[in-house]
């Protein structure tokens, strides 16, 4: 299989910006949320730039960070995928036969039970709904970025993505009748297709028809080395927007918002923990193992949202539950993958 990861002078580089992202990343939310407050006509703005629920703003931003990681597929090594099926393995059983179940659980745990006392039934139910959806939503387009990140495997990366979408294709709505126990569950076909083709499909593209225009192995290294500060500019300027969207939410409920994200960081954190432990047994290579473990971790909130809007209403609790998703992720899965650095020692190198 092609190692497509980054030689050491280029990490050397990259590192130094990497090694404040998560300052720059707190920045970014506190000029968030102050933008979404002194100037909420922008923040409307930017908002009303959306198709399908998805922000095309954002979209933009996402296709900066994924196209850097995208440049490093090799698409001559996609077969040699079959010869490491643990790491696919182990993303396809943590992603469909225990997240959206954990997620459920916690969610019934916390909102039925441990925050009973503060919470009316009917808010909890709604809380509960939302925090459903995010979990039977895992992600497609930022686990490019995390993957890129730990220096995983760009060609498997994809093809992880890939699999865990067609899967979703068939499996979202089931799971989600299932748990939410509800018939009409309706999937939002055009945000689901519009988000694999802005943030998969273009950005792929892009990226075959740039390692055709390059030629060499050395230019094509050369390039993404440049490059991978647009990712991270990308990833910055995204959380400053999502803030700014919420800003206001933020402000005006942040004791709710608290208590929904308790069981998102317990969830987050454990299933990282499944994957990533799953991984390390099963002597999965690292740069196969942590974006394996990312794409569990990680959710499809475009997806999430679009849902609970559409089940329950845009000013609903479930709609509040998948917001809260959004805005605890990028910490989080900063942290994992710092974590996910650190240890990488401790894993073959394959």
């Amino acid at each position: 299989m092609a190692d497509t990861s980054v030689h050491p002078p280029e990490d050397a580089r990259m590192g130094r910006f990497e090694g404040l992202l998560t300052l720059w990343v707190a920045l970014a939310m506190a000029a968030g949320i102050a933008v979404g407050a002194l100037a909420p006509g922008l923040v409307n703005a930017v908002a009303a730039a959306e198709v399908a629920s998805i922000n095309l703003v954002v979209a933009v931003l996402i296709w900066a960070m994924v196209y850097p990681m995208m440049v490093s597929v090799d698409f001559g090594a996609v077969a040699g995928v079959a010869k490491q099926p643990k790491g696919l393995l182990v993303t396809l059983v943590v992603n469909w036969l225990v997240k959206p179940f954990t997620m459920a659980l916690l969610a019934v745990v916390f909102f039925d039970h441990v925050f009973a006392p503060w919470i009316a039934p009917e808010d909890a139910a709604q809380y509960i709904a939302g925090l459903i959806l995010l979990g039977a939503a895992p992600c497609t387009a930022m686990v490019f970025v995390w993957s890129q990140l730990t220096r995983g495997d760009a060609t498997y990366t994809l093809v992880q993505v890939s699999v865990n979408d067609l899967i979703m294709v068939v499996a979202f709505a089931p799971i989600v009748a299932l748990l939410l126990g509800v018939t009409d569950v309706v999937v939002p076909w055009d945000t689901l297709l519009l988000a694999t083709l802005l943030y998969v499909v273009l950005p792929l593209v892009a990226g075959l028809i740039t390692r055709r225009v390059l030629g060499s192995q050395a230019a094509i290294d050369a390039f993404t080395a440049r490059i991978k500060p647009l990712s991270m500019t990308g990833l910055i300027a995204t959380v400053a927007i999502l803030f700014g969207l919420q800003g206001e939410t933020i402000l005006s409920r942040p004791g709710v918002i608290l208590l929904i994200a308790v069981p998102i960081l317990i969830q987050s954190y454990g299933i990282f923990a499944l994957a990533y432990g799953a991984a390390y047994a099963l002597r999965v290579p690292h740069k196969i193992a942590a974006p394996c473990a990312m794409i569990g971790t990680s959710n499809f909130f475009e997806l999430a949202v679009a849902v609970a809007i559409s089940l329950f209403g845009l000013n609903s609790g479930a709609a509040l539950a998948t917001v809260v998703g959004v805005l605890v992720e990028v910490p989080v899965m900063l942290s994992l993958v710092a974590f996910a650095n650190r240890t990488r020692s401790r894993f073959p190198k394959g």
